[in-house]
């Protein structure tokens, strides 16, 4: 597929998307990851958390790999740092995911084109809770 960069591309994404698996998910209220997963469930999202260190998250079973997930899963959206990202970039690939977006600050131009080269939209270095409020101006 393609970088998504356009308001236009991001805004498709968003609306199309029903199930946003979300790796580094903390269950830590005061976390940015913990946040993002709060306004995404209020927002009508179904919100998988991905992290092999804890049971639970607001109210949702955490998974501790994509590879665990059920069913189709629509967005991958990344809490790591830029060096860990390949590997969750190659289990997006393999679940089928149709998207990955890394968080702002997490840049992997590597993860990024084999992503596009496997057909996964990327959305990369941008908030998705940020993007959806100012494109959908929710609150």
């Amino acid at each position: 597929m393609s970088r998504l960069t356009t308001d236009e591309q991001l805004k498709n994404l968003l609306e199309t998307s029903k199930r946003i698996a979300i790796v580094g998910l903390s269950n830590k209220p005061e976390r940015d990851s913990y946040k993002v997963a709060e306004y995404l469930l209020n927002q009508g999202y179904e919100v998988i958390p991905v992290n092999p260190t804890i049971n639970e998250v607001l109210g949702k079973k955490a998974v501790g790999s994509l590879k665990e997930i059920e069913g189709q899963v629509d967005i991958v959206d990344v809490f790591r740092r830029p060096d860990q990202v390949m590997p969750i970039v190659e289990e997006a690939v393999e679940i089928g995911a149709k998207a990955i977006w890394l968080q702002l600050g997490v840049v992997n131009e590597e993860a990024a084109n084999f992503a596009s080269e496997k057909g996964l939209n990327v959305v990369m270095d941008k908030c998705i809770k940020i993007e959806h409020k100012r494109l959908f101006k929710s609150e």
